[in-house]
């Protein structure tokens, strides 16, 4: 008697059953898993039965993927193991697509965190939406969530923006705009780019904002600097950077705006800004409404 196809089920189901799954048993459609952003072992039980039992694997890193497999004794078992990164994404989504089409389990694996933050996950979970397969999320290690976690700045609300355009102008719209967030914001940061990228967020935030600059989260080297941003800029301005680097800011503080001091902040501000810049600044700098700032910066223009 030939032997019975493998029962589809939920990895969840799974889990619960306290059972490793073999490849086949995960129910078909596109499942999105989060792999540790340092430490391998911080990855959950049901993401590794669905590196175990899903039909077709996708990462963005396969060698990552496949060395994480390893650590937890996952065998490919004659899978091939995908490609999928920005610079193969057109080329790369039909063939998956293809494979959910077909009724099989695809799992996509992004590179160090949750899929679709900072990753091309997003393109082809859409596209595995739009066709009406089955779209499902393997939570776990999120560098967003560590860096907020840790970094001792309120968590209520939130905003995550990615990276900063390296564009100088581009780079200024994006700083305005964070620093008038009523919200903790975290962006992300390269070492090349580190030191300038704080030198600009003291420019458009202010020296007193409350900062948190998270390197290197879960890994040996991991390091977390506290602190006003313009204490953690000097602090770092001699130092060599090295790691990822997750930077929390703390959200403006509402004080009542001293027009006297406001009026000084945009005389220096327009020496060097445009006013709609100088006004960005200085409201987001004294935690000042936009509109009170505007009026004192026209009053400034139009006595120089």
């Amino acid at each position: 008697m030939p032997p019975s196809p493998p029962t589809r089920q939920t990895a969840a189901q799974t889990q619960d059953a306290g059972q490793r799954v073999a490849p086949g048993a995960i129910e078909p459609g596109l499942h999105l898993i989060a792999t540790p952003i340092g430490a391998a072992r911080d990855i959950t039980l049901r993401a590794l039965d669905i590196l175990a039992g899903a039909e077709v694997l996708a990462a963005e890193d396969t060698r990552s993927l496949r060395r994480l497999m390893d650590i937890h004794g996952i065998a490919l078992g004659g899978r091939k193991l995908l490609a999928y990164h920005d610079h193969n994404g057109e080329k790369m989504r039909p063939r998956l697509m293809a494979a959910l089409g077909e009724g099989r389990s695809v799992a996509y694996a992004a590179e160090a965190g949750t899929p679709m933050v900072a990753d091309p996950g997003y393109r082809l979970a859409r596209e595995a939406i739009a066709a009406g397969h089955a779209v499902r999320s393997a939570p776990g290690a999120s560098s967003v969530l560590a860096a907020l976690t840790v970094s001792g700045l309120p968590s209520d609300r939130f905003c995550f923006l990615g990276f900063a355009p390296p564009q100088k102008a581009a780079r200024a719209r994006f700083l305005q705009e964070a620093a008038a967030i009523p919200a903790t914001v975290i962006v992300f940061e390269s070492p090349k780019r580190i030191s300038e990228m704080l030198a600009d967020l003291v420019q458009y935030c202010g020296a007193e904002r409350e900062f948190a600059l998270c390197r290197e989260l879960t890994k040996r080297h991991e390091e977390i600097i506290r602190g006003k941003l313009g204490e953690v800029a000097d602090a770092i301005a001699v130092r060599e950077m090295r790691g990822e680097m997750v930077l929390v800011i703390g959200r403006a503080q509402a004080v009542a705006a001293d027009s006297e001091v406001l009026t000084a902040a945009l005389r220096e501000a327009l020496q060097s800004h445009s006013l709609r810049e100088a006004v960005a600044q200085v409201a987001a700098a004294h935690g000042a409404p936009r509109r009170q700032v505007y009026q004192l910066a026209l009053a400034v223009s139009e006595r120089s």
